[in-house]
């Protein structure tokens, strides 16, 4: 009887606070950065947050065991020329230390994304992209592995990439539905 007590109490504690919960789960740090470059790159703010939380968990001073950096996991050849090409200032002999930034690295991770998201027209092929690479995912799209328009994306031979983008696509609806406007 009494373990029958507590699950009913603790079902209407998660139902009475569901939301609360997520929030907890799906935070929006970083607030101001988000916003800035959102707009000035024109790429959605929940598909940025589903990014960061899929890369770092929004861990600033994360490194991943293949060198990327930051929130949003930035490799630094990938950021050097992203800043490049793009006019963004960056000290090409502290790179490493400058993307460690918050501002630094979600304007480069966001700008990287819009690239990515015009070139393939596509979330989820971008998506692929920014985790596996721009010629690797060009090379699936020459060979028919997967459509250009992704809506194949279970068809992603790398488990990683695959497991990827199925997670940040599953969390943008989460935030689309946990924070609308």
């Amino acid at each position: 009887m009494i373990a029958i007590a507590i699950i009913v109490i603790l079902l209407t504690f998660v139902f009475l606070f569901k939301n609360n919960i997520l929030t907890m789960i799906y935070p929006k740090p970083y607030r101001e950065a988000v916003l800035l470059y959102q707009e000035k790159y024109k790429v959605e703010e929940n598909l940025i947050y589903a990014v960061i939380k899929a890369e770092s968990n929004f861990k600033k001073e994360a490194v991943s065991n293949k060198e990327a950096i930051g929130v949003m996991q930035l490799m630094e050849e990938t950021a050097k020329d992203v800043a490049k090409k793009n006019a963004i200032e960056l000290d090409f002999e502290n790179a490493k230390q400058e993307l460690f930034d918050i501002y630094k690295n979600i304007e480069i991770g966001t700008c990287y994304l819009a690239t990515l998201l015009e070139r393939y027209q596509s979330k989820e092929v971008a998506l692929a992209a920014y985790n596996a690479g721009i010629g690797t995912v060009d090379g699936w799209l020459e060979k028919g592995i997967i459509k250009k328009d992704g809506t194949d994306i279970e068809k992603i031979p790398y488990k990683e990439t695959n497991n990827y983008v199925r997670r940040i696509l599953r969390d943008y609806k989460i935030y689309q539905n946990l924070y609308k406007n």
